[in-house]
């Protein structure tokens, strides 16, 4: 099937389409580059990240999150882009998403951009679209923000090799945690052809390392790492399976992220659950959290879940969940535990956990040190003792522990009524116009006509 780019499509049309179309994709978060402008171009890359909705310390910083075209010759179930469903389609050009990205950011509504796509004939022919659309930025426009790509499964090497050369990060999404998943929803897309890309890049950025210690001025390859998405609750893995995937994939491929994505029933299909309870927020929630233990805490898979208990407790934060179930662990001392197993008790982070390893030289800590600390204690009592007393008389008791735990109310991304998990979206969340609007007045009046870019 061959699929030409129109041109004769308004810019504030595509922009809506394409805009809209890149929400379902999540794994556009902290960047992880510390690149400061030269003095040669516009925008700089800072080392604490760039995301479209949060980094990693709260702040949120905006991206332009759109797809290249949402025109796909792909057939993939869950896609709301597939090649079957009916929807509005468009295609930017290369220099179209130049100057979206130039305008953008010289009115200081972005910090950089985020570009995905559906699959226009081939993936080599989008992705080499995508590699110019870069190129250009970077070589002919002097842009130097941050710059995240999603390869397409089965792109050719030499196209990865360049487009990691001019890019921050690049990510290849898993879509779905197994191969059998992939084969019942996503029949042109196999496991193969996605670990291939995330292996070329892994071995490229460990290059890249070796080489900057021998030659400070070459090139980095992909210096934000790589990250990859799997869809949730569209095939039957349980979360052991799933967290058991994404330990792998730390392990293997050295990958900075894995995101979740909870599946959004967006086209209809017998093979797709009916999800009559809505897509599954908490349980995607529950596996950020449990991802934030593989990742900073020190936890394995096989400590969080097994065969015999494969799904996350959804009253439960997964550390909260494993230290009930090794009560013979607890209580430690406070003033003697090392900094692994201080970090295990529910209600201390990593930040605390390194205040109190500090704090306790200079003397016994105390329960009223520790709120100072930034320890919740309403968690942490049930675990911990200071100078082998407990604030209170409590028994060790699984019983007795949940339910005082389940009356402290957990911080749960709950918007105001009542929705979960919304991801903020650059045109409606930051008080800004819709994308017809804001292209208009882009490029209207004193503004530079897109036709005569």
């Amino acid at each position: 099937m061959q699929i030409r780019i129109s041109e004769e499509m308004p810019m504030m049309d595509k922009l809506s389409i394409l805009a809209d179309a890149a929400k379902y994709d999540v794994s556009c978060a902290s960047s992880g580059v510390e690149r400061k402008n030269n003095g040669n171009g516009i925008g700089n890359s800072a080392a604490c990240g760039i995301c479209h909705s949060f980094s990693a310390d709260g702040r949120c910083i905006s991206l332009l999150k759109i797809l290249f075209t949402n025109e796909c010759v792909y057939d993939c179930k869950y896609c709301a882009n597939r090649r079957t469903n009916d929807v509005p389609r468009a295609s930017f050009t290369p220099d179209e998403i130049c100057s979206l990205v130039i305008e953008f950011y010289r009115r200081n509504y972005i910090e950089g951009l985020f570009l995905s796509s559906g699959i226009i004939n081939s993936p080599d022919y989008t992705m080499e679209l995508i590699y110019q659309a870069i190129s250009k930025l970077r070589n002919q426009h002097l842009f130097q923000g941050y710059i995240h790509v999603k390869c397409i499964p089965g792109t050719h090497p030499d196209i990865i090799q360049k487009l990691g050369l001019i890019t921050d990060r690049i990510s290849v999404n898993l879509e779905l945690p197994t191969a059998q998943g992939l084969e019942t929803l996503a029949p042109n897309k196999h496991r193969k052809t996605i670990l291939a890309p995330m292996r070329q890049i892994q071995q490229g950025i460990e290059q890249s390392k070796n080489e900057l210690v021998t030659y400070r001025n070459a090139p980095a390859f992909v210096p934000g790492g790589q990250s990859t998405q799997m869809i949730i609750g569209a095939t039957p893995e349980n979360d052991y399976q799933i967290i058991n995937v994404a330990e792998n994939l730390y392990q293997k491929f050295k990958l900075k992220r894995v995101y979740y994505s909870a599946y959004i029933n967006t086209v209809e299909d017998s093979l797709l659950p009916a999800l009559p309870g809505g897509p599954p927020l908490l349980r995607e929630h529950r596996l950020y959290q449990a991802d934030w233990l593989l990742r900073f805490y020190g936890f394995q898979a096989a400590e969080l879940l097994s065969e015999e208990k494969p799904n996350f407790n959804i009253l439960l934060d997964p550390k909260a969940d494993w230290a009930l179930r090794h009560l013979e662990r607890f209580p430690i001392e406070i003033n003697r535990a090392d900094y692994d197993t201080i970090l295990r008790v529910p209600g201390i982070g990593t930040t605390s956990a390194k205040r109190i390893v500090r704090a306790r030289r200079n003397g016994a800590l105390r329960f009223e040190d520790l709120k100072k600390i930034g320890v919740v204690l309403k968690r942490a009592l049930y675990f911990i003792t200071c100078s082998g007393k407990m604030m209170y008389n409590t028994r060790i008791e699984e019983d007795y522990i949940t339910r005082n735990l389940l009356t402290v109310k957990e911080r749960l991304p709950f918007d105001r009524d009542g929705i979960t998990f919304k991801q903020l979206s650059l045109f409606d969340d930051m008080n800004f116009q819709p994308p017809e609007i804001m292209a208009r007045q882009l490029y209207d009046g004193q503004s530079v006509v897109l036709g005569q870019l």
